[in-house]
């Protein structure tokens, strides 16, 4: 009796345990509020200033670090992967055609600098990219977003991935749900997370298919005639800088406006349209467009999740001396 009583504490014990086990192996219970605090005190403070320096230079940049969250995260892991250049066999995730219209990389190297001068090989790539990413989002009016930390570098690029992994603009709906639910984040959460469509724009090349030959009947008419104005040929040059707006009211926050074009019909791509369509989501369209709060609460509910997807910590990874090129390939740039 007492040997099938101990089987059964020890096997109750094992299965209490087990989410713990698995959440150590995966990499989760490895990031953690604060993890410079003792490594470099004032990291998360200085990249905090450097956004804010480069914001008022170049205001765009708060855009592209919110992009590369996702960019970065939605790809295998949170590990900087993105942020590789062609080096030493490497192929850049950039060179990707997912990677259309993304800039400013190279400002990710000033903070790098900062960082590096205050605390040489400590903070991580991965945790730029996700720090910037936070303090963006404040600098576009959006939620502060408590975020983790810890993460490492990866030493490879998955370029190979990029398309498999990041969805399309002409993707439909239920295929964006996907992506988003391969990393943990529901129907909810995706729904909040496009929400960033509320800042930064659309090029013509990726929206001329809803404009020509006819005006895309989901769109509200009067809407599409001002779109054809800003986008005035089917065929326009993929380098050129004509585009629309996400949101022309408030182009430069992070907000529920995103919400209410989608209810009166002014969503810029074919999936920001069907969010208000499709009856998975269209009820959290309706809630976010009623209450900016709740859009905030969802956003940065999803961000973090997001900025947590796989992180690589300890040794799996590394902390990189140049973020543009894993260590091992710093003395064989070409």
């Amino acid at each position: 009796m007492a040997t099938k009583r101990h089987h059964h504490l020890c096997s109750s014990y094992f299965l209490l345990l087990l989410p713990l086990l698995l959440q150590f192996y995966s990499g989760e219970s490895q990031l953690q509020f604060n993890y410079y605090a003792e490594s470099c005190p004032k990291a998360e403070d200085i990249i905090k200033q450097q956004v804010i320096n480069l914001y008022n230079k170049h205001g765009n940049t708060a855009v592209s670090w919110v992009r590369n969250l996702f960019h970065d995260c939605i790809v295998k892991s949170c590990d900087a992967s993105l942020l590789l250049k062609k080096a030493g066999g490497i192929v850049s995730e950039q060179a990707s055609e997912r990677s259309f219209g993304m800039r400013n990389f190279r400002y990710v190297d000033t903070i790098k600098e900062a960082l590096e001068e205050e605390c040489p090989v400590t903070v991580s790539c991965a945790d730029i990219v996700a720090l910037s990413a936070r303090e963006g989002i404040v600098m576009l009016g959006g939620p502060r977003i408590e975020m983790k930390t810890g993460r490492k570098d990866s030493r490879e690029s998955y370029f190979t991935e990029v398309d498999k992994l990041i969805p399309n603009h002409n993707d439909s709906l239920s295929t964006v749900l996907s992506a988003f639910q391969s990393t943990g984040i529901d129907v909810e959460g995706t729904v909040a997370l496009l929400g960033a469509h509320s800042v930064g724009r659309v090029h013509c090349v990726n929206l001329v298919h809803r404009l020509y030959p006819t005006v895309d009947p989901s769109l509200n008419p009067e809407y599409g005639e001002y779109l054809k104005r800003r986008c005035p040929t089917p065929n326009p040059d993929p380098k050129a800088v004509l585009y629309a707006r996400n949101d022309p009211e408030t182009p430069m926050i992070i907000d529920n406006n995103y919400y209410k074009n989608l209810l009166n019909q002014k969503g810029l791509l074919i999936v920001d349209q069907q969010l208000a369509s499709d009856p998975r989501t269209a009820p959290f369209v309706e809630k976010m467009a009623a209450d900016n709060g709740y859009f905030h609460q969802q956003f940065s509910r999803a961000v973090g999740l997001l900025s947590e997807n796989n992180p690589l910590t300890e040794d799996q990874g590394e902390i990189r001396k140049d973020c543009r090129y894993a260590n091992s390939n710093t003395n064989n740039v070409y």
